[in-house]
């Protein structure tokens, strides 16, 4: 698995969440169960049936937070030399002007003018320095960026 870059207030909201999993919802999911299993015939309770779901929804989302956790880098400011993740980049198509922040895919908020560093923009930015251009696949053809700045 590639690195996943994150803020660190995001790993520590997703170390917190991981935590709770464990602690608390792995518990209260297992008390459902039991309780679920008293009322008895388990192939008709819906109760039992629902709580198992539960339990595997918790259970795949504990793996995820593992993985992701495992593979997690911090993104840092960069050095403003070339783009990289944690860079903010000023970018030129046409006439719009239009600034980006690289960061990791759990991060990203386009919306918000924070792309992933795994996107098809975000990858074409990487490595690439004030000055120049950048040509990006799009579903309208090829759209090209010249980087004004990088911070």
């Amino acid at each position: 698995m590639n690195k996943q870059y994150v803020t660190k207030e995001r790993l520590e909201e997703f170390k917190q969440e991981l935590e709770d999993l464990k602690n608390k919802k792995r518990l209260e999911v297992a008390q459902r169960l039991k309780q679920a299993k008293e009322y008895g015939d388990l192939s008709e309770n819906s109760e039992y049936a629902e709580a198992r779901e539960e339990q595997a929804n918790v259970e795949t989302r504990i793996g995820e937070l593992e993985d992701l956790l495992k593979n997690a880098a911090i993104i840092e400011k960069s050095d403003g030399d070339t783009v990289q993740v944690g860079s903010t980049v000023t970018v030129k198509k046409g006439e719009k002007i239009a600034t980006y922040t690289i960061v990791g895919a759990y991060e990203a908020k386009p919306e918000e003018g924070r792309i992933s560093d795994e996107s098809p923009l975000g990858r074409a930015f990487l490595k690439k320095k004030a000055g120049e251009s950048v040509s990006v696949a799009t579903p309208a053809g090829p759209s090209t960026y010249q980087i004004v700045e990088i911070k």
